[in-house]
């Protein structure tokens, strides 16, 4: 019998040479059942939102004669500014004619304090409660717990009174205060299961080596929260941006957001309605957190992975 070894071509490397190892070729990708279903329903799914928008964007650049011709579908055949232009400058929120304006920055001085507000004041809270002995931590857990999931419309007359008490009701100032006090609770367990994770030996050692609590919070766990800041970050610009009843309740006249100013130009109209123009307005108020989610998303999606919102 012959040796199987022995019929083998012989490999001669020469002096310095080397051996340049297999590369075997891929397997193509076999389409299947599973994967068309997947494939089928991702498409119905990105159509249902992207549909919907695409007839919200081309509107809005149409006039109002090919608006009154029935073909949403269609592109403009003329394309416009003058709705966005509208919008922004000129049309009219409940008594004022000055456009959404107003509003937009009045939802940027909402925004700003509020964010500063409720990440600073939760991730020191969830450091303390995550890394640190603290004296009824768990009945503190509990009861966070319990208040991130109470309506907002259960405790709306104690915070008003509280606004009102502070004198701050009716103002841009009450609209911020209630924000923070509202999304504290969750982000506060959300900051306190990501430092969970952070072994308890660093914290020790920083301890052992004249570290104070605000020292280690600044030089060690602050570097180390990137992404679930940016977590936070983003959901925070999401809901604070997007509320209308805190807005409406709390803001008054002069101290609405965007979005109050966005219905009552849709709600409260003379005349003819102007699609392009609400379609516009529309848009524009969605502009902001859609941008800073696209700019962001990527480690909005490294900030779960990492463990931002697990138990």
């Amino acid at each position: 019998m012959t040796d199987p070894l022995a019929v083998r071509p012989a490999i001669r490397v020469s002096a310095g040479a080397q051996e340049k190892p297999v590369i075997f070729p891929r397997r193509k990708p076999r389409i299947n059942g599973r994967s068309i279903a997947i494939l089928v329903f991702l498409a119905m799914a990105a159509a249902f939102y992207c549909i919907p928008l695409y007839v919200l964007v081309v509107t809005s650049f149409k006039t109002m004669e090919q608006i009154r011709q029935g073909a949403i579908f269609a592109l403009p055949t003329e394309w416009t500014w003058e709705p966005w232009n509208f919008a922004w400058n000129e049309a009219c929120s409940g008594i004022t004619c000055e456009g959404l304006k107003i509003g937009f920055w009045n939802s940027v001085k909402i925004l700003i304090p509020s964010l500063v507000a409720s990440i600073s004041l939760s991730a020191v809270t969830g450091y303390a409660l995550a890394l640190w002995n603290v004296k009824w931590a768990g009945t503190f857990l509990f009861v966070l717990f319990m208040a991130a999931f109470v309506p907002f419309q259960i405790i709306m007359f104690p915070l008003i009174q509280l606004t009102v008490h502070l004198g701050i009701y009716g103002s841009l100032w009450a609209v911020a205060f209630i924000h923070t006090v509202m999304t504290m609770p969750i982000v506060t367990l959300i900051f306190r299961n990501y430092y969970k994770d952070i072994p308890d030996e660093l914290i020790k050692a920083a301890m052992i080596d004249s570290g104070s609590f605000w020292r280690i919070f600044g030089e060690i766990i602050l570097p180390m929260s990137a992404n679930i800041l940016i977590v936070v970050l983003i959901m925070q610009i999401t809901h604070i941006w997007n509320d209308y009843l805190i807005g409406v309740t709390f803001g008054g006249p002069g101290g609405q957001p965007m979005t109050v100013n966005l219905a009552n130009l849709v709600t409260v109209s003379t005349g003819t309605v102007s699609y392009n123009a609400n379609m516009a307005a529309a848009l524009l108020t969605a502009i902001p957190p859609l941008v800073i989610y696209f700019v962001l998303g990527k480690f909005f999606v490294q900030g779960i992975s990492a463990g931002a919102i697990k138990g």
